[in-house]
């Protein structure tokens, strides 16, 4: 199926929020899109400029997850997330992503609007969606340190002033958690919504317990970003079959497994999030 556009899957996605993963490795890929045809729900690819470090170079693991989701018949996107260097969009584009965040939260709220703003207009020159990130101001940690928390007028002004398409704010999940433990602010939730005319995001959902993330959606969150709980399954799943054959070198043996497991969570999230 050819991609799909983020708007086009979070109006497939409603009522319920769009679900978005991270992927690392081909299984990551594999997996998310095997369990969007299992659920019948749509779902966003998203690679991080840290991924693209990892991987020494952006552009394998993207080609690789414009063809998984081409050979799908679930409705997918893929998206380049929290990239903090105008570069590595630039790159992403060009290699046929349609879909971007720029992550300026690190910076002073004028850096932000202004750095935002000239990397939206470059991608709505070439139809590219763009999310951007707003949270507590001149925060070092980024809006989603411990804490931080965006103000509904500030993203109202931080929206007009840059054009973006979509914008993660800071509600009170944190990433990286791998305790479901995040206590997420509904009613904040429910303003930004009221007030804010793009989609919310939230991102560091991992931390958020199952019942958080329904309410997070019917108080007006839109996409859910979702990746450490993915790679907890992961690893878990290659440990217990490495613990369980201490011989074992076919990493075929042990990828398969995981990546089950990772089809397993994401489904389930697909399903918390309809």
């Amino acid at each position: 199926m050819p991609l799909i556009s983020i708007p086009e899957l979070i109006a497939a996605a409603r009522p319920g929020g769009l679900g978005a993963f991270n992927v690392i490795t081909l299984e990551h890929a594999e997996a998310i899109v095997a369990a969007a045809e299992s659920a019948e729900r749509p779902v966003v690819l998203q690679l991080s400029e840290n991924t693209a470090i990892h991987r020494r170079g952006i552009a394998p693991i993207t080609l690789a997850c414009l063809r998984i989701a081409a050979d799908s018949d679930a409705a997918v996107a893929v998206h380049l997330d929290h990239a903090t260097s105008a570069a590595l969009i630039y790159t992403a584009v060009d290699l046929g992503i349609r879909s971007v965040m720029y992550d300026g939260s690190a910076l002073d709220y004028a850096d932000n609007v202004a750095a935002t703003a000239a990397i939206t207009a470059w991608c709505h020159e070439r139809g590219v969606h763009i999310e951007a990130e707003l949270g507590e101001v001149g925060g070092k940690d980024g809006a989603h340190a411990p804490g931080a928390r965006t103000d509904p007028d500030e993203a109202v002004e931080f929206v007009a002033a840059t054009g973006v398409d979509a914008l993660a704010v800071a509600v009170g999940s944190s990433h990286a958690m791998h305790t479901r433990t995040a206590e997420l602010d509904n009613d904040l939730i429910g303003h930004l919504a009221a007030k804010v005319p793009v989609p919310l995001v939230l991102h560091g959902s991992s931390g958020v317990p199952d019942q958080g993330l329904r309410a997070a959606v019917e108080h007006g969150m839109t996409k859910i970003n979702i990746a450490t709980r993915l790679n907890i399954r992961m690893t878990t799943a290659i440990r217990r079959c490495l613990t369980n054959d201490p011989r074992l070198s076919d990493p075929r043996k042990y990828l398969t497994p995981a990546r089950a497991a990772i089809q397993a969570e994401v489904e389930h999230f697909l399903h918390l999030l309809a």
